[in-house]
């Protein structure tokens, strides 16, 4: 069979398109510094591959108008940039001041009672009024985290009687959390029911579900959000101390599709030196898994007011890259910051360093691995394969993803490309680490003229050249999700000379 080019079946580049050689993928939120058009089009072009909207903050008028410009910004860059909901969770905070603020000094007495209205320098109301059936005598609380510490003295009906240990100033609806954990409340509450029907209607990618302690809360979660009609991987925030035990933390990962290492309500509950070994514990575990990886938390704080990270900072991004992780996020730093653009761009130049230094051992990660699938024997084929002839890339054809992500969880050295009709599919894998989603648009039968097409995207997107060696995967019958079952090692422009 003679081919040539099909020019309409290659979608152009936009402008002056390059495919960005970081594996390391990075999430941004969004909130008053980042949301108009300009901004978010600077920030793609800076490098972001995921928009985080925090439900905690704003309106859904506000969220839609967001979904709304990312996409519009999307089409103007050429980027594909995936939209995560991140749901707010129980709100375990003090209440109000009558003066909005007050200053405490070590061995105060102050009191944290359910039924005051409005506090002063003797006490203060609770959001959350299950605290005082929560703690008792000698139990530590730590406020605003972790920076004001009381030690409970008694439990007296509504009322929690501290005792000031490290003070400061405390204002109005800062958070509570009980060292070691063990706050009863549920990780779903009514405004995150609302939001979840939100997030359907918007048609975010990814939801982020905060304060899960079980994979039962993960599944709560996936039965409300597909009721509302969405159809987003869910990723679990890790941030209890009963999330860590244990046992859990695999019961949590086998109901969702990722986790956040959250580290900064995580740190208070079980000590900030405890975390950095968690964070390399989780992102082991996840990528063994096949789960998702997103390290979270102050990466780049400083950059909120500064044009530079701190040398700390840098370390901090760099070390998490190591470790293995899908993305690294900005919270404040790109919501509310001075610099969210070199913010962005700082954080990719210190990625894309780090993986240069990063190992490759996957002689040695094959070693314990069994697999039971037609479709994931194939991606670790793939692997093997590209590895050990050193090609210039992976090609998969992919209807659900599934293919690109398992090849995603080991580093073999070479990129995967995602090569998808599915708009849903491609948004989702621009989260994945190593993976570059790219558009298709054959929808026939015919292999060959599906493998032509794959062939000019990678061309016209500066993947590959004529000439170039790369490794294919697809499933037969061709648009079947689930079906990966061929792989082939194809030298570009072949197909063009047959």
């Amino acid at each position: 069979m003679n081919h040539t080019p099909d020019q309409k079946s290659v979608q152009k580049p936009v402008q002056d398109f390059a495919l960005p050689q970081r594996s390391t993928k990075i999430v941004a939120t969004l909130g008053p510094a980042s949301s108009d058009l300009a901004t978010l089009e600077r920030m793609f072009q800076a490098g972001v591959d995921v928009v985080r909207l925090n439900f905690s903050h704003g309106t859904a008028e506000d969220h839609a108008l967001r979904v709304e410009r990312v996409r519009e910004a999307g089409a103007r860059t050429g980027r594909t940039v995936a939209i995560m909901g991140d749901l707010q969770g129980p709100k375990i905070r003090v209440g109000k001041f009558r003066d909005g603020k007050v200053t405490l000094a070590p061995g105060d007495d102050f009191i944290l009672d359910a039924g005051m209205a409005l506090g002063d320098a003797s006490g203060v109301g609770l959001d959350y009024k299950e605290l005082p059936r929560d703690v008792k005598k000698g139990d530590t609380l730590l406020l605003d985290d972790g920076r004001i510490v009381f030690d409970v003295v008694k439990v007296e009906a509504s009322r929690v009687h501290c005792k000031v240990r490290h003070g400061g100033v405390l204002s109005n609806n800062k958070g509570i959390n009980r060292m070691g954990g063990g706050l009863t409340a549920a990780a779903l509450t009514a405004k995150d029911m609302d939001d979840i029907k939100l997030a359907a209607r918007l048609g975010v990618d990814y939801l982020a579900v905060s304060f899960p302690k079980t994979g039962a809360d993960m599944y709560m979660a996936r039965t409300l959000l597909q009721a509302a009609g969405g159809q987003a991987f869910l990723i679990a925030k890790i941030e209890r101390a009963e999330a860590v035990v244990p046992g859990a933390l695999e019961d949590i990962m086998a109901a969702c599709e990722g986790i956040m290492v959250a580290r900064g309500d995580l740190a208070v509950e079980v000590g900030d030196a405890s975390v950095p070994a968690l964070q390399k514990r989780m992102i082991r575990l996840a990528r063994e898994q096949n789960k998702l990886t997103i390290t979270a938390t102050q990466m780049m704080e400083s950059m909120i007011s500064s044009p530079i990270p701190t040398r700390a900072e840098v370390s901090d991004v760099a070390n998490a890259v190591l470790d293995g992780t899908d993305a690294v996020m900005l919270s404040a730093e790109t919501a509310a910051g001075s610099y969210p653009v070199e913010t962005v761009a700082a954080m990719s130049r210190v990625c894309i360093e780090a993986e240069k230094s990063a190992p490759l051992t996957l002689d040695r990660e094959f070693l314990d691995r069994v697999f039971t699938r037609v479709d994931q024997s194939i991606a670790m084929a793939a692997l093997f394969t590209a590895y050990h002839l050193k090609v210039k890339a992976i090609a998969s054809l992919t209807e659900s993803g599934s293919t690109a992500l398992w090849m995603s969880r080991l580093n073999c050295g070479v990129p995967i490309y995602a090569l998808t009709v599915q708009d849903a599919t491609r948004t989702r894998c621009a989260l994945y680490r190593d993976t570059y989603p790219l558009p298709v648009h054959y929808r026939g039968r015919d292999r060959e003229e599906l493998l032509l097409e794959a062939e000019n995207v990678l061309v016209a997107h500066g993947a590959v050249q004529e000439g170039d060696i790369i490794v294919l995967t697809i499933g037969e019958p061709i648009g079947t999700s689930g079906g990966t079952n061929t792989m082939k090692i194809v030298r570009v422009g072949e197909h063009r000379r047959s």
